[in-house]
């Protein structure tokens, strides 16, 4: 639609400034293409006084001055359209100019000028449409904004798009600060981290020296993979075990051995000690011989191999238990060992693992820090939420008064209106009564007049009035002339009163009626 208002604007109607469809809102803004457009028309006849400025005041006038035509087109226009049209809102000067194109092509084909369009109104809208027209200058008045608001306005607007400006920059100064301040801690970091790297290269270093001063232990190839270790510790635990089980061998066979020796030595000297009591016995008495002779060698020799079982069963069992027990001893040795080597390999592992220690310890700050930004900015994000939330009800709330406070402003309108329609409708009333009393009392005034002067002149000539005078009378009746005499004319006075121009106005009647009976005369006489 904007582009036909365009091209009609600029083809047929050719204003003195060409409007676009992005300008069109801007151009018809001050409201001095509306009134070019009217004047095309022949309907404004003040445009000589419009003016093309943009201040406040320009528009009020221009504004003002097109209110009457526009009333008189039959467009709707009050001072809320010409509130949107001053702040450009969207598609208001879109909606004016249609409905004036419309208008304007209807009476372009009725052929009325502004004029006739005039005076083809009743008095009583017409009337009414003037104290509207009053109301909506005082109204718009109250609606545009002072010039001096305005700039002052726009000095604030500007001292505080200024204030922004240097609130960024500084903003940017802060955090430009902030990066200088946050590079020199992190250089002071790093020079503090590299003096630490030193020292402790330097401590190890000396820890070296002191080492390879003490004891030099010749390092053992590395093993690289578990499984070389693994075999490493059953070979030797199978070496240790081996070598121990030798060992309890021999010195069980060297147990056996001595016993043996020992057993067979204490028989010989036990029997070599015997036979010599016996020799001795016989040789000295004949009773112990034969009381040797009863007793049973047999039975001597059952105790002997009887004694000899129960020390070989009490000797494997003390060789149970010391087996037993070193059995033990070499399984907690063992388990020390393993122990021991555990303890050094991790002791390596950890010598290695210092560096990963110290990244895993970053790692898990970086990840702590991580998190406690994600759960700031979830906590940000839930403000900023509350914050849309709350504006949005605010919004709706400030909506909803000024509806409210816009309804009650209408409601007021329409009952001031009503009340001035009822005020226009009972003057208007009193003055048609006021007309008619007044109509009809000078016909009655009048009629009482002819009355009592034909009575008068009946009484004075015995019911005889000249025809002449009566056809006088009558046509002062029909004029609304007064009968009666109202003022003396001779002499006339240079400044006459009322009464007397109405005598004399009187008189010029009669004459003129007796000149035309005069040139009709010859004419019935005939």
């Amino acid at each position: 639609m904007t582009d036909i208002l365009c091209d009609w604007l600029n083809r047929e109607v050719k204003l003195s400034r060409p409007v676009d469809q992005e300008s069109f809102a801007r151009e018809f803004s001050s409201g001095f293409l509306i009134g070019e457009l009217l004047h095309k028309y022949e309907l404004q006849d003040d445009f000589d006084q419009f003016s093309q400025s943009r201040v406040a005041s320009a528009k009020l006038n221009n504004f003002s001055r097109m209110e009457p035509t526009l009333q008189l087109l039959g467009v709707q226009f009050d001072q809320n359209v010409a509130r949107n049209i001053m702040t450009e809102q969207h598609g208001a000067a879109t909606k004016l100019v249609y409905q004036l194109y419309v208008a304007l092509e209807k009476k372009k084909k009725a052929g009325l000028t502004g004029v006739a369009m005039d005076a083809m109104r009743p008095s009583a809208p017409a009337k009414l449409k003037s104290v509207g027209t009053e109301m909506y200058r005082e109204r718009l008045k109250t609606l545009v904004p002072r010039q001096a608001d305005l700039s002052l306005q726009q000095i604030s607007d500007n001292f505080q798009s200024k204030a922004k400006d240097m609130d960024s920059k500084k903003g940017q100064m802060y955090l430009v600060e902030q990066q200088k301040a946050k590079k020199l801690q992190e250089e002071k970091k790093i020079k503090d981290m590299e003096k630490k790297v030193v020292e402790r290269r330097r401590q190890h270093e000396i820890m070296a020296k002191i080492q390879a001063a003490i004891i030099q232990i010749p390092k053992p190839l590395p093993q690289h993979t578990m499984q070389a270790i693994e075999a490493q510790k059953l070979l030797r635990k199978k070496r240790e075990a081996e070598s121990t089980y030798t060992e309890i061998r021999k010195f069980e066979q060297q147990m056996r051995k001595e016993a043996s020796m020992h057993t067979i030595s204490k028989l010989n000297d036990s029997m070599m000690q015997m036979v010599l009591q016996t020799r001795d016995l016989t040789a000295s008495s004949p009773a112990i011989t034969q009381l040797l002779n009863t007793y049973s060698d047999d039975e001597y020799i059952r105790k002997i191999q009887k004694r000899l079982e129960e020390n070989t069963f009490a000797r494997e069992q003390r060789e149970k238990r010391r087996r037993k027990m070193l059995q033990e001893q070499l399984v907690a040795h063992e388990a020390q060992e393993e122990a021991y080597r555990e303890e050094q390999l991790i002791n390596r592992l950890m010598r290695q693992s210092q560096q990963e220690r110290r990244i895993a310890v970053q790692l898990m700050h970086v990840r702590h820090e991580k998190e406690v930004l994600w759960q700031n900015r979830i906590y940000r994000e839930k403000q900023f939420e509350e914050r849309r939330l709350k504006e949005f009800q605010e919004a709706l709330d400030r909506e909803a008064a000024l509806a409210k406070q816009e309804k009650i402003e209408l409601e007021d309108q329409a009952l001031k209106e009503k009340q001035l329609h009822a005020k226009l409708a009972a003057e208007r009333a009193e003055a048609r009564y006021k007309k008619h009393y007044s109509v009809c009392w000078e016909v009655v005034e009048q009629i009482i007049d002819l009355a009592t002067k034909i009575g008068e002149y009946r009484m004075l000539t015995n019911n005889l009035i000249p025809a002449k005078l009566m056809r006088d009378w009558k046509e002062l009746f029909l004029k609304g002339k007064p009968v009666y005499e109202q003022a003396v004319i001779n002499p006339l006075p240079p400044e006459p009163t009322p009464q007397q121009l109405v005598e004399l106005d009187k008189m010029n009647f009669l004459d003129e009626k007796d000149y035309n009976d005069y040139k009709v005369l010859p004419t019935d006489m005939a």
